[in-house]
């Protein structure tokens, strides 16, 4: 019974654990590598959604958004990036979808958590944003950072 294993990973006959090649397990002093925790925000205001110019690389309109801190849930790093880039407070954040794919951005691989929300207040562009706007879902700008143009689309196909 060679090919048997229980439910610890070991062979019943041999007691020696085996293990997973997807083992959480690490050799000393070897640390894994992986994508970097951020939010972004599609958030609907005065009919169409929020977008920020990038003051930084990579240029381009963006989502407002940014990198989970730690010890900060995902939905708290939302409505502070939301605040520091666009001075709006949100109401009734929900979790849309998360993006993973390793060349979403050209930095580094990232995971995105995208909510969605409401925007209250006053829109102003701040922190690493250098200008902000509301654009009407069909009307976006053509120079996008990021996965966000695909973000966006399948928003639209999310609300029908």
């Amino acid at each position: 019974m060679s090919g048997r294993v229980d439910k610890n990973g070991s062979q019943p006959d041999s007691g020696v654990p085996q293990r997973s090649p997807h083992s959480h397990e690490h050799e000393p002093g070897v640390h894994p590598r992986n994508p970097v925790p951020t939010v972004d925000i599609i958030i609907t205001c005065e009919g169409g959604i929020v977008l920020i110019e990038r003051a930084n690389p990579p240029h381009g309109w963006a989502l407002p958004g940014g990198f989970i801190d730690y010890g900060e849930s995902a939905e708290d790093a939302a409505k502070r990036e939301a605040r520091e880039e666009t001075g709006l407070e949100l109401e009734g954040l929900e979790q849309f979808r998360v993006y993973s794919d390793p060349d979403r951005d050209p930095r580094m691989h990232t995971l995105t958590v995208v909510f969605t929300a409401v925007g209250r207040g006053v829109l102003r562009a701040d922190d690493d944003a250098k200008a902000a706007a509301v654009y009407r879902l069909d009307e976006l700008p053509e120079e996008m950072a990021f996965d966000h143009r695909r973000i966006i689309v399948d928003y639209v196909r999310w609300l029908g």
